[in-house]
């Protein structure tokens, strides 16, 4: 009962925050349950003048680093909270005040259990700060070289902030789905999950330099893609260190022209890199934001910030693909029959109904280049669609969808004449062939022949174990279940208590229905 009180509490603060930035003004009562209208009527009123949603990213700032994250990880969810919603949401670049140096040096010593001396030849001032930890340029020295590095810093006491402020967010989310269908649908619960596993991999480090490791593998052959490598000696739970990158950061297209950065160029190979992670790694960088790439002095594209990674198996991953080469050949019936086969439509539904309905969010983007297309109706549309067939909200799919509009930005303020769906075609193409072509039936094949070899060698002890049963069950059913006498005394205990307190149940409720006629 506390703990549901320090929920209320904490809660209602937080949305008497929203509310006074005016981040509730344009909610349709209409579209509110009955119980939820008083609410909103009291938010209107004491919402502030010039508020809107244009308020809602300085709004939740104010709520804290945990809020912050919910907004970055709802921002991935323009299915849940719409697409305007959604852009302004995106934001929310972690722009936080950094903490002092000292507090940093504090932190990176009890890591290492030595001085920071020791570990760095110098620790500069903080560079950037995000909610969850901030960043210093470092120098270290090795074979007698000095060279530059990054160093991440977990904030002093985030993890308490974040389990108490995660326990709230779950207790809404479990309130809204237990009174709304579209709740469930949307899996509210289910993002506040997300956020948490984003949370508890954000927050010890090593799983994150896990991650930028893996992606770094995975990217190795990539000459135009480049990720800094990880220093695991000066690696633990609350630090970070990555190789330093030097570069231009795409968000600065004015210092990018004058590097003589080939822009268009650029874009191509920020959508191409992007969906080779996706649909060859099943491992993508999913907050593909412009602060996070730079382009650098070599001409290759570089990624930093791993706390946010999507991951695709490969039953997604060709979802993927023969979604994405649907669209692009305009085949709407084999989009509509892969939706089927993946299990992500009700099977009541006809596969000509959903065909149709994905005609009208394909065709009108196709022979139009990328500053024709309306990325934000396209996506309301497309989520219309999946609301009017009953398609349960897949999270992992919605990252993918989201990073990828993402992405698709970036490479629009690189060059706003680029049209995505040629530039993926071949990157598309090239992984059909090889996983859904001839190649890939016969790798199938091969493995569904291991499969059955593995199940024949093990047919025979299968089958003597079977015969084992069998015997059990036949003595069973011949001479019956023998009881020991103390589990007979225990199961007459055990119904005569029941049968007592059934009678007393009985008894009072008598009383109660005999007191009610009465009045």
């Amino acid at each position: 009962m506390l703990a549901t009180f320090g929920h209320v509490l904490r809660l209602g603060r937080a949305g008497y925050i929203l509310a006074r930035e005016g981040v509730f003004s344009g909610v349709d009562a209409a579209a509110l349950p009955a119980e939820a209208r008083p609410g909103l009527w009291f938010a209107k009123l004491i919402a502030r003048r010039g508020g809107g949603v244009a308020r809602l990213a300085p709004a939740i700032a104010k709520l804290g680093p945990s809020y912050v994250k919910l907004g970055q990880t709802l921002a991935t969810r323009p299915d849940v909270v719409g697409v305007a919603v959604a852009r302004e949401l995106e934001q929310l670049q972690d722009r936080m005040e950094p903490f002092a140096r000292d507090v940093a040096v504090g932190v990176i010593e009890k890591a290492f259990g030595r001085p920071v001396g020791d570990i760095f030849v110098d620790l500069s001032e903080p560079v950037a700060a995000a909610s969850v930890a901030q960043v210093h340029r470092a120098t270290v020295l090795e074979d007698g070289v000095v060279k530059p590095v990054a160093v991440k810093v977990l904030r002093p006491g985030i993890e308490r902030r974040f389990r108490r402020d995660l326990s709230d967010m779950f207790f809404a989310a479990r309130l809204a789905e237990r009174f709304s269908a579209e709740a469930q649908r949307l899996n509210a619960v289910g993002v506040v999950d997300t956020l948490a596993r984003s949370v508890k991999v954000e927050m010890d480090f090593r799983l994150e330099a896990a991650a930028a490791s893996e992606f770094a593998e995975n990217t190795h052959g990539d000459e135009d893609f480049l990720v800094p490598k990880v220093e695991w000696d000066r690696c633990a739970r609350e630090v970070m260190t990555l190789e330093w990158i030097a570069g231009v950061p795409l968000s600065d297209i004015e210092a990018l022209k004058r590097a003589g950065a080939d822009l268009p160029r650029l874009g191509r190979t920020l959508i191409q890199s992007f969906l080779r992670h996706a649909v060859r790694d099943g491992f993508f960088h999913a907050d593909m934001h412009p602060g996070n790439l730079f382009l650098t002095p070599e001409g290759r594209l570089a990624a930093v910030d791993f706390g946010i990674m999507g991951r695709l198996g490969l039953k997604e991953r060709r979802f993927l693909a023969e979604i994405l080469f649907g669209f692009i050949t305009r085949n709407y019936q084999r989009v509509a029959e892969v939706h089927f086969e993946a299990g992500y439509v009700p099977a009541h539904y006809r596969v000509a109904d959903f065909a149709q309905a994905i005609r009208a969010v394909g065709e009108p983007i196709h022979s139009r280049r990328a500053d024709e297309i309306s990325m934000a109706k396209l996506l309301t549309l497309l989520f219309e669609i999946t609301a009017l067939f009953d398609m349960q909200t897949r999270i992992e799919l919605v990252m993918l969808q989201k990073t990828m509009v993402v992405v698709e930005g970036v490479a629009r303020s690189l060059d706003p004449r680029l049209d995505m769906w040629s530039t993926a075609e071949p990157v598309v193409r090239s992984w059909i062939e090889d996983n859904l072509g001839p190649k890939a039936r016969i790798a199938d094949a091969g493995h569904s022949l291991t499969t059955l070899a593995q199940a024949a060698s093990q047919a025979p002890d299968m089958l003597a174990r079977i015969g084992r049963i069998v015997e059990k069950v036949e003595v069973v059913t011949e001479g019956g279940v023998a009881l020991a006498p103390q589990t007979v005394i225990a199961i007459g205990k055990a119904n005569a208590a029941s049968q007592s307190l059934w009678r007393w149940g009985f008894a009072i409720a008598c009383v109660v229905i005999i007191s009610l006629l009465w009045r």
